[in-house]
C-alpha cells in the first residue's frame, strides 16, 4: 500500500493535479450529456456497472456475472456508438481555441437585427426557426439546406421565413453577423417528455440542441411566441427585448473568454 500513496511533497501535488484533472474531465462530460437522451443511457451504464460488481464479487452468483462481464467486453464499442454525437461535440470543443477580446457594440448588431426580425413574425404571425452556431460546426446540417452567406439584417431573415416560400419550412443557420444557409434539415427530439402541443420547429430546436452547443430560436406561427433552446432546454414565451439582452451578453462573454468566431467568410462554408 505505501507504494501507492506518495510520500514526498512533490508527489502529493502530482496526486492532486491527477484528482482535479479527473474530476474536471468528468464534470465536462457529465455538463456536455446534461439534458439530453444520452444522460439517460449514461445512468443505465452505471446502474449496469454497479449489478454488474454486486453480482460478480458481493452476492456471486458465477453465470450472471459471467454474462454481464461479457456484455462489458464490448462495452467501447457501444458506448462509442450510443454517445457518437456527444463525442463528436466535445471533440469539436476540445478542438477550438480563441483570443480573449473586446466585443463592440457595432458587432452585436446582428442581434438587433434578428431581434427585429422577430418582432416582425410576432406582427405577421410568421414562424421562424433560427440557429445560432457556437463552437460545436453544424456543417451537417448546413449542407442539407441553401448556402447563403449574407449579412444578417431584418429584411434578409423575414424574407427566408415569408410563407410559402422555397426556403421558409427549413431553420436559417446563422454563424455571428451571417446567414450561413436556410432551408436546412435539423434531426427531431425523440424526447418521450416533450408536450405534445409543441410542433415540429419546436421538436427541431430540441433536437440539435441535444446534439451541439447551438442556440435555437423558435417563433410559433401559431400563437406568436417565442422561445430559446439550447442544451435540450426549452424556455417558452420569452420577451423580445429579453432575448435581445441575453444574446448580447452571451456574446459579450464569449468575447471575453476568447470563444468569438471570426467573422464567416465564403471559405469557411
Amino acid at each position: 500500500m505505501s507504494g501507492f500513496f506518495p510520500t514526498t511533497p512533490m508527489g502529493v501535488l502530482l496526486a492532486l493535479l491527477d484528482v482535479a484533472l479527473v474530476a474536471y474531465l468528468l464534470y465536462r462530460v457529465l455538463l456536455l450529456f446534461q439534458g439530453t437522451r444520452a444522460m439517460q443511457v449514461l445512468r443505465g451504464f452505471v446502474i449496469l456497472g454497479l449489478g454488474t460488481f454486486l453480482v460478480d464479487r458481493v452476492v456471486g452468483l458465477p453465470t450472471l456475472g459471467w454474462v454481464l462481464r461479457t456484455f462489458w467486453v464490448a462495452g467501447a464499442v457501444i458506448l462509442a456508438v450510443v454517445f457518437q454525437p456527444e463525442l463528436r461535440a466535445l471533440l469539436a470543443q476540445l478542438g477550438s481555441h480563441r483570443w480573449p477580446r473586446t466585443v463592440t457594440v457595432h458587432e452585436l448588431s446582428f442581434v438587433d437585427e434578428i431581434v427585429e426580425a422577430l418582432r416582425e413574425g410576432v406582427a405577421g404571425r410568421v414562424g421562424m426557426l433560427i440557429v445560432l452556431e457556437q463552437e460545436t460546426g453544424l456543417r451537417n446540417f448546413i449542407n442539407t439546406g441553401t448556402l447563403i452567406n449574407g449579412r444578417v439584417s431584418s429584411e434578409l431573415l423575414s424574407t427566408i421565413f415569408f410563407p410559402h416560400t422555397l426556403l421558409h419550412d427549413g431553420a436559417a443557420v446563422l454563424r455571428e453577423d451571417r446567414v450561413v444557409a436556410a432551408g436546412c434539415v435539423l434531426p427531431l427530439t425523440n424526447n418521450p417528455e416533450l408536450a405534445k402541443v409543441l410542433g415540429t420547429r419546436h421538436r427541431a430546436a430540441l433536437g440539435v440542441s441535444e446534439i451541439s452547443d447551438a442556440i435555437v430560436i423558435v417563433l410559433s406561427e401559431e400563437t406568436g411566441t417565442v422561445s430559446m433552446v439550447r442544451h435540450g432546454q426549452m424556455e417558452r414565451s420569452l420577451r423580445l427585448d429579453e432575448l435581445g439582452r441575453r444574446l448580447k451578453d452571451h456574446y459579450k462573454t464569449l468575447g471575453e473568454r476568447g470563444h468569438l468566431r471570426r467573422r464567416a467568410r465564403e471559405t469557411d462554408l
